[in-house]
């Protein structure tokens, strides 16, 4: 690991002014930091936004459930709030990493990090989330780019995630053993304007899936997912996984959050 500068900010104005040259910021770190040890990654400063007021927490209303950046994924598994409006979000929580990694990493670092196998973007796609940020605001829709890729500027800090509370919704995966990682993970979300389906850890970034979308759309059954043909063209191949077996999988998770709702 290179040498770099650490820097804790008090407010989210004081770490947007020092985000500039090489600076980056940090709040679990679990992505991050491991990067930097392995020389993927260097910068010559860490802001550190995890004691920021305001950050953090959970914000509930009828229509939405609004998380702050640096809560923890431990924080959202066991929270109430979040089991009561949008239970499958908490179950999704849950089963990130192990326990270390959902006591120090943060809902805004997943989703600002942007792995290809990552469980929170699926969950932004399927619940139509809002990125609100420091400069703007920003539909989950136009937010994932690309592999490890978003659609942050340079110096742009995630404050809070906004989800649309569903009528029902439900998340499957299947993990990778070791990291705990989707080697498949499929979300479903019934909202008031139709319904959404996120597929992660399949391609270079998370994406949704018209064909699962349609057909639930129609009949919003398990069932009505064994029609549904999902090519396997331009699909992830691995030593976990052959681009068919993912296409398979992915019609086995679907039907497992639709179960779950």
């Amino acid at each position: 690991m290179k040498n770099f500068n650490f820097k804790s900010p008090t407010n989210t104005k004081e770490a947007v002014k020092l985000a500039t040259g090489r600076a980056t910021y940090l709040a679990g770190g679990m992505s991050l930091i491991p990067a930097m040890k392995l020389r993927l990654a260097a910068y010559s400063d860490l802001i550190n936004i995890k004691k920021i007021k305001g950050l953090s927490g959970i914000k509930v209303s009828s229509k939405s459930l609004k998380i702050g950046a640096t809560t923890t994924h431990a924080e959202v598994a066991s929270s109430k709030e979040v089991g009561k409006s949008i239970s499958s979000l908490a179950i999704l929580a849950d089963g990130i990493g192990d326990p270390q990694v959902r006591n120090r990493g943060t809902i805004g670092g997943s989703i600002a990090n942007n792995d290809p196998a990552a469980d929170y973007p699926s969950a932004c796609l399927a619940l139509n989330a809002i990125i609100h940020t420091s400069k703007r605001k920003i539909p989950a829709d136009k937010f994932f780019k690309g592999i490890f890729e978003t659609d942050l500027k340079k110096g742009e800090l995630i404050e809070a995630v906004e989800f649309e509370v569903p009528e029902k919704s439900g998340y499957a995966k299947f993990p990778n053993p070791a990291s705990r990682y989707a080697i498949v993970g499929v979300y479903v979300a019934k909202l008031k304007k139709g319904v959404r389906v996120a597929v992660t850890g399949v391609e270079s970034c998370v994406f949704r899936c018209k064909k699962l979308e349609d057909a639930l759309s129609s009949n919003f059954s398990s069932s009505s997912i064994d029609s549904v043909n999902i090519s396997s063209k331009g699909f992830n191949v691995d030593i976990h996984a052959s681009a068919e077996y993912r296409a398979h999988i992915i019609k086995v998770m679907a039907k497992k959050a639709v179960s779950s709702c």
